[in-house]
């Protein structure tokens, strides 16, 4: 299957269109085989949820032949991303929870990460125990592209915090996320761990509470 890597490099989240087009050119390549086509259909599917066109993504989620395991885990995620953006986030807490399960069960690290961190932003009651649950995980990985998750956890679960006016520890939190997005995440990253330390120290020394700004 795919490396993480080989997506990322075809992904501007910025520009959903641009990256739709990008993902339906290489989705009919034939240099990848039919699975390979598969996994990057799925992305076309999040591109197109991106842009508001819940209904095209899901027929063509519907379309994916989704046998090879990890086709599957991806199809879930992309399904779950559209239910929670359009509004039904409760109906795809379960499909969250099956990809998390079932990512992990292929040793799939990167995608249990990604289910994990959805469930948190589906599941809001529950936010703080499944980002926690996921920092566990991406914990115990070697993969950079995974622990690179380890960035945007510490942040979601410092806004987490914060909203519920815990700013000492959210704090903590944002530093980790700082000190993670120095060691392998993305300059963009690393200046989204600065602004929400200084957010948390104004708070800390002001008190208001903010509107949470997640990170994925």
């Amino acid at each position: 299957m795919l490396e993480q890597k080989t997506l990322d490099q075809l992904w501007n989240f910025d520009d959903p269109a641009g990256s739709e087009a990008r993902f339906r050119k290489a989705a009919t390549d034939e240099n990848y085989d039919a699975d390979e086509r598969a996994e990057l259909a799925t992305q076309v599917g999040r591109a197109i949820g991106l842009q508001g066109r819940y209904e095209e993504a899901d027929a063509l989620l519907d379309a994916i032949d989704a046998d090879e395991p990890t086709v599957a885990v991806r199809v879930l995620l992309e399904r779950g991303r559209l239910l929670n953006s359009s509004g039904h986030a409760a109906m795809a807490v379960p499909l969250f929870e099956q990809a998390a399960e079932l990512a992990d069960h292929l040793s799939e690290e990167f995608l249990a990460v990604d289910a994990l961190h959805m469930l948190a932003i589906a599941d809001p009651e529950h936010a703080e125990s499944w980002t926690r649950s996921a920092l566990e995980y991406a914990s115990t990985v070697h993969d950079p592209r995974t622990r690179r998750w380890l960035v945007s956890l510490h942040n979601n679960l410092g806004w987490t915090l914060h909203q519920a006016g815990r700013f000492t520890e959210a704090l903590v939190e944002f530093q980790l996320a700082e000190q993670w997005a120095e060691r392998v995440g993305t300059p963009r990253q690393q200046e989204w761990a600065r602004e929400a330390i200084e957010e948390c120290q104004n708070s800390l020394a002001a008190g208001p509470i903010v509107e949470p700004q997640r990170k994925g």
